[in-house]
Parts: C-alpha cells; structure tokens; sequence
C-alpha cells in the first residue's frame, strides 16, 4: 500500500533519508550535488531549513510504511505560480504508481492554493521523468532553463494548470 505523508521540520530525518540517497541513486537528475549536503552541508539545521521554506509542502511516499519517494512544492515568484521540486521515486518502486501519486499531491497542493500555473524543471534526456510530467499534462514551455553541469544544455521548463481533482 502506497501513503503519502505531508513533513514538518522535526521528520528532517526521513527528507535526508530519501534526499541523501536520490542524490546518489539519480545524481543527473538533480541540480543539487551528494558533496553539497554531505560534510559541512550535512547538518540538522540546514535540513529543518529545508522543510521550513515558507508555503512549502514537502511530502514522502510510504510503500507498505517504508519512504520510496519525495516531492516538494514551492511559491514561486509569481503569485499566481507554484513549482514541483525535489521529485524523486526509489528505483524498487518506480512503475508502481507513486510518482503518479507526488504529484497528484503537488497538483492538489497547487489548486488549494489558487495558483493557476504549476511549474518545474526536468533533465530533458531524463526520458521517464520527461514522460511521467507530459502524462500529467505539462508541456514544454520553451523558456531556457538553468545550464546543466556540462555547461551546454540546459534544464527542460514544463507548466500546467493545476487540476482540483
């Protein structure tokens, strides 16, 4: 059985958790390095911070009570606008719903708020992830995205309105 469970800043254990091993696991997909947040940067405060940003909503995925996958939502700069972050789903539970489910979550979030634009950005050869956005209804954008490490390409920007249900 998939749950989602909404986090405060006291389950900064279970965000490092599943952040310090997605930055492992699918370090091209992140904007984030593994040597950022470990070391100096590997400090309570610093992950309570993160689940503090103010509006955010930051969620895990429990298959059968074990976290498997992580989400944010974040204000954006716009009012009206609203950014999906940090997605990640553990390779033992990808095909099995639970990206499906973070951001149905992030979706719910983002109508509950009014936003009328739901943002992210994406690894454009990060294919499932690409794929899993474009079945929830984002599209290409055609803004330029923050440069990638390789100092070339850039990040892929998709939006949707966010739907209630």
């Amino acid at each position: 059985m998939i749950e989602l469970r909404a986090l405060e800043p006291d389950d900064w254990p279970i965000w490092r958790e599943l952040r310090l091993t997605a930055l492992t696991e699918a370090a091209y997909a992140f904007g984030s390095t593994l040597a950022e947040w470990q070391g100096d940067g590997d400090r309570e405060e610093r992950w309570r911070g993160r689940l503090r940003i103010p509006g955010s909503h930051n969620v895990v995925a429990l298959l059968d009570g074990w976290p498997v996958g992580m989400v944010s939502g974040l204000p954006a700069e716009e009012a009206d606008s609203v950014e999906l972050i940090s997605m990640w789903v553990g390779p033992a539970a990808r095909g099995q719903g639970v990206g499906d489910l973070l951001i149905g979550e992030v979706e719910r979030w983002a109508a509950q708020r009014g936003a009328t634009t739901l943002r992210l950005a994406v690894v454009p050869d990060n294919d499932r992830a690409v794929a899993l956005y474009r079945r929830h209804g984002f599209e290409d954008t055609g803004e330029p995205g923050d440069l990638l490490a390789d100092g070339v390409s850039r990040e892929l920007i998709m939006a949707k309105v966010p739907n209630s249900a």
